[in-house]
């Protein structure tokens, strides 16, 4: 599974960013085509970050699992949900517990400052996406992903 990830404090418009980059509300599959050329890509997406939607690591592989797709986008806060972290822990927790499942990172976007002790090759940050247009920064996600 190729994932790409959307990390970010609340109120840093995760969910609206899910929306403008697939045009789904939530939940929903979604052909995305690569700037590569390559085959189209078979996402799901999953707007909301799974700790306020209380969706464990477990779960939420064993829901993509149920799904016909070749790529997940989805969003994380970078901190543990503060009511049960020990279910929902910080964003790294669950990159690393889809990562055993044998999940691949494909690209992974900060919102705003804070990644969460997260560090990677496949990381950028996008410190200005709280405050620029939705487009602007759809449009920077887009190309750090590799989409059209």
């Amino acid at each position: 599974m190729e994932a790409y990830v959307l990390i970010g404090n609340p109120h840093t418009r995760k969910s609206s960013l899910v929306r403008s980059l697939t045009g789904c509300f939530n939940r929903s599959l979604r052909d995305i085509q690569p700037a590569s050329g390559g085959a189209v890509l078979r996402l799901y997406a999953r707007a909301g970050a799974l700790q306020e939607t209380r969706t464990t690591p477990a779960d939420f592989a064993a829901e993509v699992a149920t799904r016909r797709c070749s790529a997940v986008l989805f969003c994380l806060w970078p901190l543990a949900n503060p009511i049960d972290p020990q279910n929902l822990p910080d964003a790294g927790a669950y990159l690393e517990h889809l990562q055993s499942d044998g999940w691949r990172l494909k690209s992974i976007a900060v919102l705003g400052q804070n990644p969460g002790g997260w560090r990677g090759a496949t990381m950028r940050q996008f410190p200005q996406a709280p405050v620029d247009p939705i487009n602007v920064t759809a449009q920077h996600l887009r190309s750090h992903f590799g989409w059209l």
